[in-house]
């Protein structure tokens, strides 16, 4: 059943490879904690069941740590799914998952670093020299420019082609969740960090391969992972000393400073591809709290 649910959502949801291994992770577990339950086949689960399933998520077990709010929720839609499929397609008589509510993870706000410490942190990715590693640093000055200049996310940029950009414009067209597409404004300044990459660096990383289309190229010649661009990423922050720092990082600060500037929060959403206004909404948080702060620091009667 689970097979089957999972090829529902590859070949009619479009569902992203990524999102199709978590929800196969959570519902092998799911599986194996119905089957110490005796419950062998999917019509055979009740709701108590699932409410089990759900407390034994948040509790832990010898080879699981409690998981939050947050995972334990991801878990459940998954389980919710699953159940909703197998109704719909007669291998159950009812759902016992429709009731079950998901814990509702503490409201975080997204990390966004100052404008300054953006700078230090592209400043810390760009090259010194022509010697050995001048063509990386080429590579990661652009990438991290165009992470910061498009609020592209960290799969979208190493999942991008040479085709898919327009520099002479200076807009690139990125595969979202879902391969939904957008176009998106990279700046001038990931414009020419792109260009000088293409010119004197991807030329001298496409030749350790075969060559391919991939815009952002490893050592050997192939695409960039999200692993790899993460370890760039993570390289410049420590070069430029900045801690807590994330593969979200420069896509938070992207939205968090355009609205800061001024952007409304629709213009936002669109250009960080999200399918509703209510989750760009949550950067708007952001900014209130930084007029909060310097408020409560500048003004003479903020505080008594």
């Amino acid at each position: 059943m689970v097979r089957a649910y999972l090829g529902h959502l590859a070949v009619e949801r479009g569902l992203a490879a990524n999102t199709l291994s978590s929800y196969h992770r959570d519902l092998r577990r799911y599986v194996e904690v119905q089957d110490g339950r005796g419950r062998a086949a999917v019509a055979d689960i009740t709701e108590d069941d699932v409410r089990a399933f759900l407390v034994g998520l948040r509790e832990g077990d010898d080879d699981h740590p409690p998981l939050s709010a947050g995972s334990a929720a991801r878990a459940l839609v998954a389980v919710r799914g699953l159940h909703r499929f197998a109704l719909r397609e007669g291998h159950a008589p009812a759902d016992p998952a429709h009731d079950v509510k998901p814990p509702t993870p503490p409201r975080r706000l997204p990390k966004a670093i100052s404008l300054d410490e953006v700078e230090r942190l592209l400043a810390a990715a760009a090259p010194s020299g022509d010697g050995p590693g001048a063509a990386r640093g080429l590579r990661d000055r652009a990438l991290l420019e165009l992470l910061y200049g498009s609020g592209a996310r960290i799969s979208e940029a190493v999942g991008l082609d040479v085709d898919d950009l327009d520099l002479r414009d200076g807009f690139a067209r990125v595969a979202g969740k879902g391969g939904k597409a957008r176009v998106v404004p990279i700046g001038d300044y990931a414009r020419e960090a792109v260009d000088a990459y293409l010119v004197r660096a991807r030329p001298e990383l496409a030749a350790a391969g075969r060559g391919g289309p991939a815009l952002f190229l490893n050592a050997r010649g192939g695409r960039l992972s999200r692993q790899g661009a993460w370890m760039v990423l993570r390289a410049a922050a420590d070069r430029a000393r900045l801690s807590e720092v994330s593969p979200h990082t420069l896509r938070h600060s992207f939205a968090t400073h355009l609205l800061d500037g001024g952007a409304d929060v629709r213009v936002v959403q669109e250009l960080l591809g999200h399918a509703s206004v209510t989750t760009t909404q949550v950067y708007t948080l952001v900014t209130v709290q930084l007029l909060r702060e310097v408020y409560a620091t500048s003004h003479p009667r903020a505080r008594s």
